[in-house]
């Protein structure tokens, strides 16, 4: 057999990174000799996050599709022209087997182009909602790696495989809860809360914190807290540099392990990343959907655990009052704390990118 080829597509955001460097280990692991290219959008994380991993990667210049209508309309269709001419050259002159799109603005010009030229191609679509370009796409790609059912709605159901979204492995090592503990500098006999906003942060959590300081201490509530890179030197100033002695602030959580060992709840964005993380360690959360993400998909993700009684949601614009009074009475209800923890672990797909990858190896054989 000839040495197999592949081309990976989006990015964006953590949550369609991690999912494709899975998907890429895996191939590699599976496929030794497989040559791996990474396309993604220029001045986005991928495109540093990538090669840190290990892989190549080439930018194409696309951009957001604005909300509003302004002059920005003229820069996409611009940027989207380019990138497709981009994205033909690339393929082209890869001359890749198989093209993979995870999301992510770079993913459409790539998938089109490469359908085009007769490449097989495949979608991981992350949320429970379907965007706009992965629409779109469907009709040429041969599979379409589902993480959640009733997709059907979006997609021609021939084309689903229902395989969750891959995550990072090292999440699963045996972390001792206590190491945990030592780790973060955690007293054992207080409950603890991790906040998650993403790896740019999210202003209404770290809001929802500095609004409710007293109400932590008195309930005598830990938490570690990942602000985000965006937050994190004007959080500091906040704080004119004294911390309180329950409050363990971090610009980026880089052991994630440990930090979802030492929670009792995780307070988090409702990104299908993180999600599908929490299904799988088995964590209670409370959710706060984005409400600036396209057509408000993190809130439908968010339903989905909600409507399995696996998490509890909410809303964006009433965190600040009501995200920890909700958590701190959920805390001290341990049947509640157990009864989502037994849920969101029956909604995880501990197997996802091992199923995506013989999904694409198995079409390819065909």
């Amino acid at each position: 057999m000839k040495k197999l080829k592949v081309i990976i597509s989006g990015g964006g955001t953590g949550g369609h990174i991690f999912p494709a460097l899975s998907i890429a280990n895996e191939l590699k692991a599976k496929v030794p000799e497989a040559d791996i290219l990474f396309v993604g959008a220029i001045g986005k994380m991928e495109m540093e996050r990538v090669p840190t991993a290990g892989y190549p990667i080439v930018g194409l210049p696309v951009i957001g599709l604005p909300r509003k209508l302004s002059f920005k309309l003229f820069k996409f269709v611009w940027m989207l022209n380019k990138s497709m001419l981009r994205a033909r050259r690339i393929v082209r002159d890869f001359k890749p087997d198989v093209a993979i799109g995870v999301g992510g603005f770079a993913s459409g010009p790539v998938l089109k182009a490469a359908s085009k030229a007769g490449v097989t191609t495949f979608l991981q679509e992350q949320n429970s909602y379907a965007g706009k370009t992965n629409k779109w796409l469907a009709k040429r790609v041969k599979k379409i790696c589902v993480a959640y059912p009733n997709m059907e709605r979006y997609f021609p159901k021939e084309k689903l495989v229902l395989t969750g979204n891959p995550v990072r492995q090292n999440l699963l090592s045996q972390v001792d809860k206590k190491e945990a503990y030592r780790f973060f500098g955690l007293d054992e006999g207080k409950p603890v809360v991790l906040v998650l906003g993403g790896s740019l942060g999210a202003r209404t959590l770290n809001e929802s914190i500095l609004a409710n300081l007293d109400l932590l201490d008195k309930e005598g509530v830990q938490v570690i807290w990942q602000s985000g890179k965006i937050y994190h030197n004007a959080i500091l100033e906040r704080f004119d540099g004294k911390l309180r002695k329950n409050i363990h602030l971090y610009e980026f959580l880089s052991n994630m392990d440990m930090a979802y060992r030492a929670a009792d709840l995780v307070i988090s964005r409702a990104g299908a990343g993180t999600i599908s993380e929490i299904c799988l360690l088995g964590k209670p959360s409370v959710l706060v959907p984005s409400p600036n993400v396209a057509e408000d998909h993190q809130t439908k993700n968010a339903m989905a655990l909600v409507e399995n009684e696996a998490a509890l949601m909410v809303r964006d614009n009433e965190a600040v009052k009501k995200l920890f009074t909700s958590a701190t009475e959920l805390l001290k209800d341990k049947s509640r704390l157990e009864h989502l923890a037994a849920n969101s672990l029956k909604m995880a797909k501990p197997n996802a990118t091992v199923d995506i990858v013989n999904v694409i190896l198995k079409e390819l054989e065909k």
